[in-house]
């Protein structure tokens, strides 16, 4: 194993790092570009956050030597992975928390999919949404839930973070 895939995992999980503290430097800024700044680096921590589980899921298919240019998220892989007949206990957890609509991973990789779309319109926050994906939603946010934002972006990165190391853990005994 190369490790080129957690060279990268560790480098977006610090980029997550570094535009959180810069979200939360915005949070104070009074210049007249402050939400401009503040929902750009809500939309990078989305960006990061989720190049770090992508980058993790290469580094799993690194492991079980599957080739990680083809993959296209967790499905392919796991299509991947029962066409070889390999099973991976990192997947089936994987599996479960993307399949959790209420859940910190499915509303994070929802929140980055919202970067994607637009609203003009505030939308009311719903056990399977997050402030995050709402916002990130919203072509003109008011931003009175920013300091909420900022918490469920930190939970985010602590339970990716924690969800990255622990199953490392586990590759490692493998």
């Amino acid at each position: 194993m190369s490790g080129i895939y957690l060279a990268r995992t560790n480098q977006k999980l610090s980029f997550t790092r570094i535009h959180l503290d810069q979200l939360k430097q915005a949070q104070s800024d009074t210049s007249w570009n402050k939400h401009a700044l503040i929902e750009s680096y809500n939309e990078s921590v989305l960006f990061h956050l989720n190049s770090a589980y992508d980058a993790f899921l290469r580094e799993v298919a690194e492991l079980y030597k599957v080739d990680t240019e083809s993959l296209d998220g967790y499905r392919s892989l796991a299509a991947e992975l029962d066409r070889t007949g390999v099973e991976s206990p990192e997947l089936k957890q994987l599996s479960v928390l993307e399949s959790d609509d209420s859940g910190w991973l499915h509303k994070m990789m929802a929140a980055y999919e919202a970067c994607w779309h637009g609203s003009d319109k505030k939308e009311a926050i719903t056990q399977t949404s997050s402030v995050s994906e709402i916002h990130v939603l919203q072509v003109n946010p008011d931003h009175a839930e920013d300091e909420q934002i900022i918490k469920e972006y930190e939970a985010w990165f602590e339970s990716l973070s924690e969800l990255i190391n622990r199953l490392r853990e586990g590759m490692q005994e493998w």
